[in-house]
C-alpha cells in the first residue's frame, strides 16, 4: 500500500544542535542585560507612562508587558545552559541498571515495546512494527513488541500475527491512551518500556543510545526527540509564482529574491518543526533534571511507573479519607471512622500507573520528579531516535494543540502540582514546570497585545503618557537587547516561527483556558494520521478577525495622519510597526488553513 510519505523515506534526520561556546558566554549576557532593562522598562511604564486619562486602556496594557516580562524571565532560566548527561555504554545484563544488584546468574535486559492504536490505518501500524523489528542492540537482549489496539479490530490482530508481534486489547476504552498503556503494563513485564504512537517508527539505534542511560539506578525514563519526516520541502517564490502567472511571475520572484533573499512557500505550513522544543527548550532542562516526557518516542523504567503509580494510589486513598473525616472534632472519633474506611477506600480507588487523563505523560513526570522519597531522573537525549508523521491540515494541528493546552491548564487548576504536600519539586523543576504553564496562559496577555494597536489606531488614544524621549530611552534598549539575545539563545533554529505561533496560538490557548476554568471535560479525540480533506478558514476566525481591524486601524490612522489631525505622528508610526508585526504573526495560521500538498493542488 502506498503513502504520501513514501518519497520521503529516504530523508535523514537533523544532527543535534552544536552551539559554539562564545554564542553561550554571548546569550547569556546579552540575556542578563535585557531582563534589567526590562525591568526598567516595567519600573517607567508603571511609575512615570501611564496615561491617567485613559487607565480602562494603559492599565491593562501595563500588566499585559509586565506579565510578559515576567514571561521571559522563566524562559530566560529555562535556555540558561545546556548540559547533556554523558551517555554511558548500552548495559549487557539488567544488574547494570539496579540500584540493588542480583548476584546470581546474569539476566539480559528485557524491554517491552508498546504500539498504542485505536483507529489508525492497520498498513500504517504495520510500518511501525516493521521498523520496530529492525532493533540493533550489542547484547542479549529480551525485546518483544506488543500492539496495543483500543479498536479492537481483526484486521490489526491479523497484521500482528503475520508480522510475529504480540497483539493486547480490552473490551473498554476507559481511559483512553493511559487506560490503554496500563493495560499493556499489566499484561508484560520488561524492566522497560518504549512509548510509541501508531505512526512512531523507531530507528535501530534506540536501545543502545539509550539504555546507557539507565545505568544510573535513579533514572526513571528518557525522552528522545520526535521528528516529522513528511515536512513538505516548500517551493521557491518564483517557481511558485510561475505557475500561477507565467514568466512575469518568475521575473518578479526572481527579483524579490535578489533582494530580500530565498523565499520558500509551503515549507512546514502548521509550525511542526520540532526543534525549537526538543533541541533548545527541553534540552536545556537536563541541568535541572526537568524534562518531562512528551509519549511517543519515550523510554521508561517499570520499577519508577509502578513506584509513581502506588505512591500516588496511596495518596488518592488518604486523601479521599480525609475529606471525608476532616471535619470531626473529636480526634479518637475520627481516626477510629478512618480507619475503618481506609479498606474500603482502598478497594474503591484504581492503581493508575499512567493518569487517565489527556496530558499523562506531563503529569507522570512531575510525580516522579515531585516523589521525595526517590527523587527520580529524568534525561533528555539529544539524538533523533524515531521517525513519525506530522498533522496534515488545519483540523488536525488544532486537535493536537489543543489537547496539548487543555490537558496542560487542566493539570495546574486542578492538581495542586505546586503543592509541597504531595510534589516535593526543587526549586529549578518548580521554575521549569512554571514556564510551561505560564506559556499556555500567555494567550491573555498575547490578546492585549493584539488588540492595543487597533484601539489606538482607531481612537488616537495613547495608552502611555506621551510618544517622547522617555518612551523610546526606555523601551528601544530592552527591545533591541532582548531580540539580540533570544537570536543567540535559539541559535541555529528559526526564533520567529516560534514567536509567531506564540502569539498566534492566542485564540485556541483562550479556548482551552475557558474549558477547563469551566470545568468542561476535555474531549480525547485521537490526532488523525492522514490528511483531512476541506478548507479550515472558520477555524481561524480570529486570526482574521485581527488581521482585517488592524489593516482597517492602519488605513484610518494613515488617513488621519494625511489630513494632519494627529498632533503627535510618532505614535501612529509605533502602533504601525506594532500592527505589521501582528498581521504578520497570524498571516502563517491562516495561509496553513488554505495549504493543500502540492499534489492535491496540481490534481484540482
Amino acid at each position: 500500500m502506498g503513502f504520501y510519505f513514501s518519497r520521503f523515506e529516504s530523508r535523514l534526520p537533523p544532527e543535534p544542535l552544536q552551539t559554539p561556546r562564545w554564542v553561550k558566554i554571548a546569550w547569556q549576557i546579552l540575556a542578563v542585560a535585557g531582563l534589567i532593562l526590562g525591568a526598567n522598562y516595567i519600573r517607567w511604564r508603571w511609575m512615570s507612562s501611564l496615561n491617567m486619562d485613559a487607565l480602562w486602556y494603559a492599565i491593562p496594557l501595563a500588566l499585559a508587558e509586565t506579565l510578559a516580562w515576567i514571561g521571559t524571565l522563566l524562559f530566560t532560566i529555562n535556555l540558561w545552559k545546556e548540559v547533556d548527561p554523558p551517555q554511558l555504554a548500552p548495559p549487557a545484563d539488567i544488574n547494570e541498571c539496579l540500584a540493588e544488584q542480583d548476584h546470581t546468574e546474569p539476566r539480559p535486559v528485557k524491554v517491552d515495546l508498546f504500539i498504542a492504536t485505536y483507529s489508525e490505518d492497520v498498513e500504517l501500524v504495520r510500518l511501525s512494527i516493521r521498523d520496530a523489528l529492525k532493533m540493533a542492540y550489542p547484547f542479549p537482549l529480551d525485546y518483544r513488541i506488543h500492539v496495543l489496539d483500543d479498536g479492537r479490530r481483526p484486521e490489526m490482530k491479523a497484521v500482528c500475527d503475520e508480522e510475529g508481534v504480540n497483539y493486547i486489547t480490552r473490551q473498554t476504552n476507559i481511559g483512553y491512551k493511559a487506560g490503554n498503556l496500563r493495560n499493556g503494563l499489566e499484561q508484560t513485564d520488561g524492566n522497560f518500556l518504549v512509548i510509541c504512537d501508531a505512526d512512531t517508527r523507531v530507528f535501530p539505534t534506540l536501545l543502545s543510545h539509550t539504555l546507557g542511560y539507565f545505568r544510573d539506578p535513579d533514572v526513571a525514563w528518557v525522552q528522545t526527540p520526535q521528528w516529522f519526516f513528511d515536512l513538505p520541502e516548500g517551493e521557491r517564490l518564483p517557481r511558485w509564482l510561475a505557475r500561477r502567472t507565467g514568466k512575469p511571475g518568475y521575473a518578479l520572484g526572481w527579483t524579490l529574491e535578489k533582494i530580500v533573499g530565498p523565499v520558500t512557500l509551503g515549507r512546514d505550513p502548521f509550525f511542526n518543526d520540532p526543534r525549537m522544543f526538543y533541541d533548545v527548550i527541553l534540552r536545556r532542562r537536563n541541568w535541572a533534571n526537568a524534562a518531562f516526557c512528551c509519549g511517543a518516542a519515550s523510554v521508561h523504567r517499570r520499577e519508577a511507573v509502578m513506584q509513581a503509580a502506588l505512591r500516588s494510589y496511596v495518596w488518592n486513598v488518604e486523601e479521599e479519607i480525609e475529606r471525608h473525616t476532616r471535619d470531626i472534632q473529636d480526634p479518637a472519633m475520627r481516626e477510629a471512622l478512618q480507619d475503618a474506611m481506609r479498606p474500603h477506600v482502598a478497594f474503591d480507588t484504581e492503581l493508575t500507573p499512567y493518569k487517565f487523563h489527556v496530558s499523562e505523560d506531563i503529569y507522570t513526570s512531575i510525580v516522579l520528579h515531585g516523589d521525595d522519597a526517590r527523587r527520580w531522573r529524568s534525561v533528555m537525549h539529544p539524538r533523533i531516535e524515531s521517525k513519525m508523521l506530522s498533522p496534515q491540515d488545519m483540523l488536525t494541528w488544532i486537535i493536537q494543540r489543543f489537547k496539548y493546552a487543555a490537558g496542560s491548564l487542566d493539570i495546574l487548576f486542578h492538581d495542586n502540582i505546586f503543592s509541597r504536600r504531595r510534589f516535593k519539586l526543587s526549586l529549578p523543576q518548580t521554575l521549569m514546570y512554571g514556564t510551561t504553564f505560564w506559556s499556555y496562559l500567555a494567550c491573555v496577555w498575547n490578546t492585549v497585545f493584539l488588540i492595543s494597536p487597533i484601539v489606538y489606531l482607531f481612537t488616537g488614544i495613547p495608552p502611555v503618557s506621551a510618544w517622547s524621549t522617555p518612551f523610546y530611552l526606555h523601551f528601544l534598549p530592552f527591545f533591541i537587547v532582548s531580540e539580540l539575545a533570544f537570536m543567540f539563545g535559539t541559535w541555529g533554529i528559526s526564533a520567529w516561527d516560534g514567536r509567531a505561533s506564540y502569539l498566534a496560538f492566542f485564540s485556541m490557548n483562550l479556548r482551552a483556558l475557558n474549558t477547563v476554568l469551566k470545568g468542561e471535560q476535555i474531549k480525547f479525540h485521537v490526532t488523525p494520521k492522514e490528511r483531512q480533506t476541506g478548507r479550515f478558514l472558520y477555524l481561524v476566525k480570529p486570526q482574521i478577525a485581527i488581521v482585517a481591524l488592524t489593516l482597517a486601524g492602519l488605513i484610518w490612522g494613515g488617513i488621519q495622519v494625511a489630513r494632519g489631525q494627529v498632533d503627535d505622528p510618532s505614535g501612529y508610526v509605533i502602533n504601525i510597526f506594532w500592527g505589521a508585526v501582528n498581521i504578520a504573526a497570524m498571516l502563517p495560521l491562516i495561509l496553513a488553513a488554505m495549504w493543500t500538498p502540492a499534489d492535491e493542488e496540481a490534481s484540482s
